[in-house]
């Protein structure tokens, strides 16, 4: 049985797209580089509870719309950069799990979640 589904606004998939790409790629890494500047003591962005709070979301939003302007035109740059993220024709969860099915996506979750669990014990061992 074939569903029809209706066509989706340019404004709406751009906007999933940035999204995806500013929960799957951008967010770990800022939340990551958080946990070291803490774990360094660094007090600029950690000084504050919620100034850490602030910086991570506004920092991958601000990398997603980076990245899909500039990712097309610089894939050299942007080696993270997912096209199905920005494909129209794919629903929400099918930009997941195609992104999903590609080998280096494994491996860059997998390296994601060891570095953030490592991360998480030293920030809570030291203090």
């Amino acid at each position: 049985m074939n569903a029809i589904t209706a066509a989706k606004s340019r404004l709406l998939n751009v906007l999933g797209g940035l999204i995806l790409t500013a929960i799957c790629q951008a967010f770990p890494a800022f939340a990551s580089a958080v946990m070291m500047l803490k774990l360094a003591r660094d007090h600029q962005i950690t000084g504050d509870p919620g100034r850490a709070a602030i910086f991570v979301p506004l920092a991958s939003l601000l990398y997603a719309l980076i990245a899909g302007i500039f990712g097309p035109k610089f894939l050299c740059f942007f080696k993270t950069y997912e096209s199905a993220f920005f494909d129209a024709t794919l629903s929400f969860t099918d930009k997941i799990a195609t992104w999903r099915e590609r080998p280096s996506t494994s491996v860059e979750l997998v390296t994601t979640v060891m570095m953030l669990s490592l991360l998480a014990v030293a920030v809570v061992s030291v203090g």
